[in-house]
């Protein structure tokens, strides 16, 4: 039976971002590689990556290889991205994730009916300095605005941009959205209204929008716009 076209583009993207030749296994289990430049986790992290019912690990060095492959291989694939099971058998010092992994495919999406209040920036405009200083520093982190290689698509009020989305472009015509929104306005749906402002564009391109949540309210976001939970993704430092 055929892959899913959605799950192959997504698993495609991390086998590139991996850094070295890996793929994720038909039969399923967790496939893990050394690749020192991984594009899968920080500089000298271990990168796990789960998609469908398979999942491929990047490590730093051969000896990293050792204690990796050892204990996640004996790990069921969704256990290889839970922190907690990760840290049963890992000597973990830090941890990044788990994120949810989705996707969606122009068939699948629900955009916003009306976008009429939404407008466009540049991803370095300094109005957006100023929402990400309004959202805190770990959500202005993890969205990256300032990485955003589309339009920026945002909401203003009273002059001041409340909620915006973008995407920065990824290999395999990819594209990463961000979205941010000011906490006093949390709740409204204008996360929802940026987001398929961005999703729109990406899909208009030819691109393979990827939505990262970490939060449930971001999951839900997404899950209204569309996009479907693939998998998970978790950066472990050892």
């Amino acid at each position: 039976m055929s892959m899913d076209p959605l799950l192959a583009r997504a698993r495609g993207l991390w086998e590139d971002l991996a850094g070295v030749p890996v793929s994720f296994a038909p039969t399923g289990g967790v496939n893990v590689v050394v690749s020192p430049e991984s594009g899968m986790c920080p500089v000298g992290w271990v990168g796990v990556v789960a998609l469908g019912e398979s999942a491929i690990v990047t490590v730093p060095s051969e000896s990293a290889a050792v204690i990796v492959r050892d204990a996640l291989t004996r790990l069921p694939v969704d256990a290889a991205v839970d922190a907690a099971a990760v840290r049963e058998v890992l000597p973990v010092a830090r941890v990044l994730g788990p994120v949810v992994l989705s996707y969606v495919s122009p068939e699948g999406f629900h955009p916003v009916a009306d976008s009429s209040t939404v407008g466009q920036l540049s991803g370095h405009h300094p109005t957006l300095r100023s929402l990400e200083k309004t959202a805190g520093p770990e959500d202005a982190a993890e969205a990256a605005l300032d990485e955003i290689t589309s339009p920026v698509f945002v909401v203003r009020e009273h002059g001041k941009v409340v909620a915006a989305a973008g995407y920065e472009a990824w290999p395999r015509r990819t594209a990463h959205i961000s979205v941010l929104t000011a906490p006093a306005v949390r709740g409204r749906g204008l996360a929802q209204v940026t987001g398929s402002a961005a999703v729109t564009h990406a899909l208009a391109a030819g691109l393979l929008p990827q939505w990262r949540a970490r939060l449930r309210a971001s999951r839900r976001v997404a899950a209204a716009l569309g996009f479907e939970e693939l998998g998970a993704q978790l950066s472990i430092e050892i």
